[in-house]
Order: C-alpha cells, then sequence, then structure tokens
C-alpha cells in the first residue's frame, strides 16, 4: 500500500555506518545523546504530525527531521508501559503484571506482580550509565513508590519524579484518587515538595534541562516523563483561552476533520473508516446547549495541555541546539498508551470525592482546583482512527503516536512497520554500540531482553511474523504478524476471542473468528506460550471490581454497562 525505498536506501547505509562506527570503539567520545520523551495518555491523532488540530509545531518539527512511525505499540496503560520501555522485557516479567493499584488477591505476592519495577530486569539507564553516560529523568515514574524503589536505585544519576500515577499540574500537590490524596514527589531519591507556581510540565522541562547541562563531558540519556494530557485536565489559561470555541462543531466533525488530515499526510489509507464501536453514548446533537459548552471546554483544556507540552519540547530542542549537542541526540517521542476515553465512573470511589473538593463549574475548568476526564467521545476523537482507549487492547488503546529523529538523517518519512515498546532499549543500545545486557547482571540474575532492534524496522527487514502479546485488566491480545485476536468483556466485546487480519481491517471491524477457527486455532497456542513465557496470571473482570476498577463507561446518563 505505501511505498518507503527512498527512506530504505538512505536510513539502510547511515544507520548500517552509525551502527558500526558506536560498535567500534564503546569509549567512542562521539556517542549519541539520547533524549526520551513521553507523553501520558496522548491519542493517536492528537498532534499536528499525526492529523491533529492542536498546535504542535515543536513536535511537527521533530516529525519533519525524523521518522513517523504509524505501527509503534504500547501496553494499554501507563505503568506496564513504563517498566517494558526501561526494560526491554514484558511487563510480566518486569514486576509491573499488572498496576500495583489494581493487583487482584490472585496476583499479590506472585514473581512479575511486585508492583515496581523488579531487580529481575537490568534497565536502560543502568546499562547505559555502566558504559560511560550521565543518565537522569524528569516526571513521573510510576514504578515505585518508595525511596528504595526511586529511580536513583535503578540507574538515574539525577531525577525529579511523581512516583504515584497522576496529581495536579499545579502546586496544590494534590493526587488523583481521593484514598491517596498527596501526591509524592522525590528528587534523587528524596522525598520533596512542588515549588510555589508550578506547573508540572514547565517544571519537568527545567529539571531536564538543569540535568542535561550537568552531564558536562559525558553523553546523556534524558528521559522527559510529562504527565500531560493526563486527567485532571488542567492548563493555564493563556493557553486554554487560545482553544476558545474550537471545538463547537463537536466530536463527530472533529474526528472526521482528523481523518481526512491523516489520509492526506500518507498516515493511514485513503479507504480507510474510523471505527467508533458504541452508539449508546449520546451524538453532539443529542446534548442541550449547556452540555455542548461544558463539553467544548473540556477538549479545549485538553488540548491547551498538549499545546503547552509542546512549547516544552521546542524549549528542551532549542536548549540542545544552543549547545551544540542536538545534531548528536537520538530523539524518540512517544505516547505511554492511547487516549483515555474513560469516565469517572470507572473509580467509583472518586465520584464522592471529587464532588466534595473540587470546583467543576465552568467558568473554573481546567483551573487549579478543578478536576474533570474528557471522556469517551472525545476519547474516540483522540484515538482515531482507532477503536477503544486507553486500558483496553484494542488498536486505540495500544497504537500510539511515535516520532525518531537520528543524528546525519534526513527526515520527514513515514515508517509503517510494526514496532512494540519492548523495541526501545535494544535500539539506543545498539546505536550506542553497546551489547545487550546478559544474565548474571551486576551480580544478580535478569531476564533477557524481549524487545528487538527497531533499525532492521527502519530499513524495511522487520520480522513479519513477531509474536507480540497483551495482557491487563482481565483483557488480552496476541499478534501474529498481521493477525490479532483478542479478548474483551462484555459490553465492549462478546467475552470470547476474536480474530482480525489488521492488514486488511486496521480499525478491527470485521470479527473472522467463526470464519477462519484454524487461524484462531493457531492464535491461541500464541497465548498460551506467552502465559507460559511471561509467567501470567490472567484477572478475571470480577475479580477487578472487588479492587475498585469499574467497566461502565457514561455520559450524561448513557452508560455503556
Amino acid at each position: 500500500m505505501y511505498n518507503n525505498n527512498a527512506l530504505l536506501r538512505r536510513l539502510g547505509m547511515a544507520l548500517g555506518l552509525m551502527a558500526a562506527s558506536m560498535a567500534a570503539s564503546a569509549d567512542n567520545a562521539d556517542k549519541p545523546n539520547f533524549l526520551l520523551i513521553v507523553a501520558d495518555d496522548l491519542g493517536y491523532s492528537d498532534i499536528g504530525a499525526y492529523g491533529g488540530e492542536i498546535e504542535t509545531p515543536s513536535l511537527d518539527a521533530l516529525a519533519d527531521e525524523g521518522i513517523r512511525m504509524t505501527n509503534f505499540h504500547t501496553a494499554p496503560t501507563c505503568s506496564p508501559t513504563r517498566s517494558m520501555l526501561l526494560s526491554g522485557a514484558d511487563s510480566h516479567q518486569a514486576g509491573i503484571g499488572n498496576m500495583a493499584e489494581l493487583l487482584t488477591a490472585e496476583q499479590k505476592g506472585k514473581p512479575g506482580y511486585e508492583g515496581y519495577l523488579n531487580d529481575l530486569v537490568a534497565t536502560l539507564p543502568e546499562v547505559l550509565r555502566d558504559n560511560g553516560y550521565s543518565t537522569s529523568m524528569a516526571g513521573k515514574w510510576h514504578l515505585g513508590r518508595t525511596e528504595e524503589l526511586s529511580p536513583a536505585t535503578r540507574g538515574f544519576d539525577h531525577s525529579w519524579v511523581l512516583v504515584q500515577g497522576g496529581a495536579s499540574h499545579f502546586d496544590d500537590g494534590r493526587a488523583i484518587i481521593g484514598v491517596d490524596p498527596k501526591a509524592i514527589y522525590l528528587e534523587d531519591g528524596k522525598q520533596v515538595e512542588v515549588p510555589e507556581g508550578f506547573f508540572s510540565s514547565d517544571f519537568y522541562a527545567d529539571k531536564v534541562i538543569e540535568y542535561i547541562d550537568a552531564a558536562e563531558d559525558k553523553p546523556f540519556f534524558s528521559f522527559l516523563a510529562f504527565t500531560a494530557p493526563h486527567w485532571p485536565l488542567q492548563a493555564p489559561d493563556s493557553y486554554i483561552n487560545k482553544y476558545e470555541g474550537r471545538y463547537d462543531e463537536g466530536y463527530e466533525a472533529i474526528r472526521q476533520q482528523r481523518v481526512g488530515k491523516m489520509k492526506e499526510m500518507g498516515l493511514i489509507g485513503h479507504e480507510l473508516a474510523a471505527n467508533v464501536p458504541f452508539d449508546e453514548l449520546p451524538s453532539w446533537d443529542e446534548l442541550t446547549d449547556e452540555q455542548r459548552k461544558i463539553e467544548a471546554r473540556k477538549m479545549e483544556v485538553y488540548a491547551a495541555m498538549v499545546d503547552n507540552m509542546d512549547h516544552n519540547i521546542g524549549r528542551v530542542m532549542n536548549h540542545l541546539e544552543k549547545m551544540g549537542e542536538l545534531d548528536n541526540t537520538v530523539v524518540l517521542f512517544i505516547s505511554d498508551n492511547g487516549a483515555d476515553g474513560n469516565s469517572p465512573e470507572v473509580l467509583p470511589r472518586n465520584e464522592e470525592w471529587i464532588a466534595s473538593e473540587y470546583d467543576n463549574s465552568y467558568e473554573n475548568i481546567g483551573r487549579k482546583d478543578s478536576y474533570i476526564w474528557y471522556g469517551a467521545q472525545w476519547g474516540q476523537v483522540s484515538a482515531a482512527p482507532y477503536p477503544m482507549w486507553k486500558a483496553y487492547p484494542s488498536q486505540g488503546g495500544l497504537q500510539v503516536p511515535a516520532i525518531l529523529s537520528l543524528p546525519g538523517e534526513s527526515g520527514g518519512e513515514i515508517n509503517h512497520e510494526f514496532f512494540h515498546v519492548m523495541d526501545v532499549m535494544p535500539t539506543f543500545l545498539e546505536l550506542a554500540g553497546i551489547d545487550q545486557p546478559t544474565s548474571p547482571y551486576n551480580g544478580r540474575k535478569i531476564f533477557d531482553i524481549q524487545g528487538v532492534s527497531m533499525l532492521p524496522g527502519l530499513k524495511g527487514k522487520a520480522e513479519k511474523n513477531r509474536v507480540v502479546g497483551w495482557e491487563l485488566l482481565g483483557r488480552a491480545a496476541v499478534r501474529k504478524g498481521d493477525w490479532k485476536i483478542r479478548l474483551l468483556e462484555e459490553p465492549y466485546g462478546p467475552g470470547e476471542w476474536q480474530l482480525f487480519n489488521l492488514a486488511e481491517d486496521p480499525t478491527e471491524t470485521t470479527d473472522l473468528a467463526a470464519k477462519k477457527p484454524e487461524k484462531l486455532k493457531e492464535m491461541l497456542v500464541e497465548w498460551d506460550e506467552y502465559i507460559r513465557r511471561n509467567g501470567v496470571i490472567p484477572a478475571d473482570p470480577a475479580d477487578m471490581r472487588k479492587v475498585g476498577y469499574s467497566f461502565t463507561t457514561c455520559l450524561y446518563g448513557k452508560c455503556v454497562e
């Protein structure tokens, strides 16, 4: 469907020369720097480079100078993704077989379900630091709450992090769930408070710049882990005001515009239609004038958060350019999972707390003492053209924007090969000329890296029948080449395995399980092997409800449940 021949020829020569040169001498002073940027809950179509209307000139420029990957996959939620990103191993090996907050009774205490990044994996910063790199991060950690489990113990020289899954983006220091109301921040493993005037994306960019400057004559690995645009949706007024009236057309119109733009850009095929799987939720025309006003405001705030994040990415990139380091820096930008179209009902313990503690009046939406989500309909806009959203192993929850910029490479190209977040660590190590860690490492047993270097895939030589699995929150999927099986509980699926051919049906509209029973059987063998290899203890939806996770999605009294 797509022609990457020009990219493949140029990329093959450049990457081959780069990898060979770097491998020739591990002590080479010209080792590349690495800047890893992760957005939190950003949808596939939100930024300009992926068809969105939100102003993202910094990321658009990065795409013009780099490679847009259209088929990059993560876990369905944040901490499993982060564990794989930093280890190259499956999350069930790395300690985040389930999110720490939602471990079931059967999972607690079991290997791979520690609820933190365990010692059975070597981390990317650990290996880079062992090979002469200065390593630092700022932003969201979510891989261990205590000083002993902080970035300071997992390979980072310097770090300033939020340990939980989210928090207020302003300086009030509130967390995101009522049972854990105070956000915890650590600097170099020691607890600190946010400074007055704190806004998350601004501050994390400041810290990353500070830590890069401290690297002095060493090559650096810098991890900028934004908490934007994760709820609560909050942004400075000046950014919110930029988008006033922009979303008054409603979610259906904006989704259609984005899909059309993606087709023009060559990101998706012209025959592709967006898959919006639920008609139970109210359309824009079914809302009252007041409801439309509120819903448009929510999206204005979301757009403001993305815009502000992009501004801060630009600040970091400009700083690298002024330092003379940008041309020697590998830059990778991804989202940690698909857009979050869930509604507050998914965490029922929060409803009473939000109502009593926050002012969500229209005039206050997006400010420090407000707490809002943008919900399923806007979530399907952000995930367009793919179905569903965060927490589901549908393509809308797994397929994310990903931009890679390599030193010395011409850019503006689009790559459609399959990549997985586990591939980041082996790719960075290959570019640095560093061998993958083997067991034992630093005196402890570790799992092998499961990810594979992306460099062959960028040259058109990816493994065509690669098998990758997902399991989280009682939901599951396996992909083998272009084939995928998916298990979703009712009402989001049939409660049994479905089969899709993603080459012909990338938005998962047609279940082929009944028509191709032999292919389904073959894929289920891969599922069994995935469970065995990774020590998976599948959760049951009923068990998830026991730990406080709801399966309800609602908008103005209409629910999918």
